[in-house]
């Protein structure tokens, strides 16, 4: 089973660019979108309901043209969660939760600090209640599976230039710290699992300066998984080639049936 997990900038900018095409070719069981920037009356029907696909969309509340996140599945769930039940953080639209038999996965798009204390306050808030909720998953005897984008780059191997950016949001101590906080709880960033020393792998670039064409970019989209599925990986990648948006997709492939969960996690 793969599952793809794109920060794709605005959906109705990428469709723009090839995105059907490249979503036809790649032949996803199921795809996660996020920053689609749009409501679903804004963009075009064949992307509202792709043929063999169960859609879900969680557009923002608050703004229009901001955050909002999209699953397409060919695997219908058992439940749909639009967020964790807390208001402040999901009228943003940031999350949306399926539930299988087994396992539980989660499309979001974490907060960026980048906008002031508050902001940044905000972000680590987010943080902690998402923790709290994938152990809750856990506690519960399903595998949990959290792809999107994490808006931080968590080592310096995962960003280009680690000493500028320092002191910059997306690459704080205390941002960092929350994500050496999550695998300590019991998850797993399963691309640095498999590829412990593989450099110059980012799925982030800014617009500027030519940063993509000369690779000086971040590593901000993750596929984590619980550490027990963690065997059930079979590889995951990041998929510098495709272009569209400023982030790249990446790409989790899993190999159900899954193990049971014999040991639960505590922070």
């Amino acid at each position: 089973m793969n599952i793809y997990s794109w920060n794709v900038n605005g959906i109705r900018s990428i469709a723009k660019k090839g995105f059907e095409k490249w979503f036809s070719e790649v032949q996803a069981d199921i795809l996660c979108l996020q920053e689609v920037r749009a409501d679903l009356d804004q963009i075009p029907e064949s992307l509202q309901n792709p043929e063999g696909y169960f859609s879900y969309w969680n557009s923002s509340k608050k703004k229009k043209g901001y955050s909002g996140v999209a699953v397409y599945s060919q695997i219908e769930p058992d439940l749909v969660n639009y967020g964790m039940g807390i208001s402040e953080f999901d009228d943003e639209g940031r999350m949306i939760q399926l539930v299988f038999p087994d396992w539980v996965l989660n499309n979001v798009y974490f907060p960026n600090g980048g906008q002031g204390e508050d902001r940044l306050d905000y972000k680590l808030r987010f943080y902690d209640a998402f923790l709290e909720n994938s152990l809750h998953w856990l506690s519960n005897g399903k595998h949990v599976v959290t792809v999107g984008d994490y808006n931080t780059a968590h080592q310096e191997i995962d960003i280009a230039r680690p000493k500028e950016n320092e002191n910059i949001s997306g690459f704080l101590p205390i941002e960092r710290a929350w994500i050496d906080k999550y695998i300590k709880s019991g998850f797993v960033d399963s691309f640095r699992e498999l590829n412990p020393s593989k450099t110059d792998a980012y799925t982030w670039w800014s617009n500027r300066f030519s940063s993509r064409e000369r690779n000086v970019g971040w590593r901000l989209d993750y596929g984590f998984v619980d550490k027990a599925l963690m065997a059930s990986v079979l590889d995951s990648k990041i998929l510098s080639e495709v272009e569209g948006s400023d982030h790249c997709p990446i790409c989790l492939e899993l190999d159900p049936p899954f193990p049971p969960i014999k040991v639960v996690p505590t922070v």
